[in-house]
């Protein structure tokens, strides 16, 4: 007769027990169980464009199902994406990067947390310039790193000054991780902002930069710089970008690196030993997305612009909410400490959770906790949804905190 072991005589690892979930994926659940009872939640707490794949990217997948496409494919990546994001890399950034420089992986998200597993050691600092994504802190511990959050002001756009960075380094110091345009602040650091950044690494040789540039391409400003692009520096940068973004394509799954070979190299050995190689049809769609003109995706791009002006206006009539003018991306941003204190409906907001889950359960709008962004007084709001949306979740807002 057998006997039913319960569950309760299973032990997890230390490693996930100490792992947070992600903010943003919770929020989402959430708002879907919401849903599920049905509530009408309006959505603006995931980083995913609202429109379709774009038509000649769907075409070339479907071109690759007919071709019959449907081995493993090699750990780092098909020759021809490979080729593909080099010149890439070359048209859009001037980085010169070889094919042994590339490793392709499952999105953007994998390709950061292959190039932690083989920089970190336990112990090492990392450098992250607050606010930053939510899953670059637990990426890092999970390689055994310290995460070092440098915090910033929405007075300086929520970019780290070069005084900051000197600061924060210490002889345990092994990388710094930033992103431009930043999730969740929409911030870009220029060309002359990253030089001076690298003034100052100058003195630091063995410190290894981490530029993630996935929103490389939603930028109203222009002129993306690439810290790469810095003779200085290009040994000891990692490149991270994909197609999730600009291209209307976070399901397809695809992210990859252009990075120093001794990095690279490793990359591609432990994601052999992890995932190997991403999917076959995927691959082959990122191929005529990354050798199409850019301006074939510009139209996402203005729309995006439209919408961060509409909810710029909007918010600036509700109380307590000061934004800074995001360059890029489709976040703001809005430090909401005004309301740090206040009670609202019988219920007392003392931080930016308490407030975004107030917005959730009282607006019926899902945002997500500036916490989870190494930012305590902000909430993030994703402006990649409708016109029609954006306004009635802007009213909901203003009705619930009236």
């Amino acid at each position: 007769m057998s006997t039913q072991v319960s569950e309760t005589n299973i032990i997890l690892s230390e490693r996930v027990n100490k792992l947070k979930a992600s903010a943003t994926l919770a929020m989402a659940a959430k708002a879907r169980e919401l849903r599920a009872e049905g509530k009408d939640i309006i959505g603006l707490s995931l980083g995913e464009p609202d429109f379709n794949t774009p038509d000649f990217i769907k075409d070339a997948a479907i071109q690759a199902v007919n071709d019959n496409y449907n081995s493993y494919t090699p750990v780092d990546g098909y020759v021809a994406l490979k080729d593909a994001i080099i010149t890439k890399f070359k048209r859009d950034n001037n980085l010169s990067y070889d094919p042994s420089q590339i490793v392709v992986s499952t999105g953007a998200k994998q390709s950061l947390y292959n190039v932690a597993q083989v920089c970190i050691n336990k112990g090492d600092e990392v450098i992250l310039p607050c606010p930053y994504w939510v899953s670059y802190s637990d990426i890092v511990k999970l390689a055994g790193g310290v995460p070092v959050e440098v915090a910033t002001s929405i007075k300086n756009d929520f970019k780290m000054t070069p005084e900051q960075l000197e600061k924060s380094i210490t002889p345990k110091t092994k990388m710094i991780w930033y992103s431009s345009p930043c999730n969740p602040s929409g911030s870009i650091y220029s060309k002359k902002e990253l030089r001076a950044l690298a003034d100052v690494l100058q003195k630091y040789p063995n410190i290894i930069v981490v530029s993630d540039e996935i929103y490389e391409h939603i930028n109203y400003v222009g002129g993306h710089a690439s810290m790469a692009q810095f003779d200085d520096m290009f040994n000891r940068t990692v490149t991270v970008n994909g197609v999730a973004k600009a291209f209307a394509m976070t399901g397809w799954r695809i992210g990859y690196i252009g990075a120093p070979n001794k990095i690279a190299r490793a990359c591609n050995k432990i994601q052999g030993q992890v995932t190997s190689g991403a999917n076959c049809i995927a691959q082959r769609a990122v191929i005529t997305a990354l050798e199409a003109p850019v301006s074939k995706i510009q139209y996402m791009v203005d729309e995006f612009k439209n919408r961060r002006k509409l909810i710029l206006d909007l918010l600036s009539d509700i109380p307590g909410f000061e934004c800074n003018e995001p360059e890029g991306a489709f976040y703001v941003f809005p430090d909401i400490s005004y309301y740090f204190g206040k009670t609202i409906s019988g219920i007392t907001i003392n931080n930016a959770s308490d407030f975004s889950m107030f917005l959730l359960e009282q607006a019926n709008v899902a945002t997500v906790t500036g916490d989870a962004f190494g930012n305590k007084n902000c909430i993030r709001i994703s402006y990649a949804a409708s016109t029609e949306q954006l306004i009635e979740a802007v009213q909901r807002i203003k009705k619930a905190i009236a």
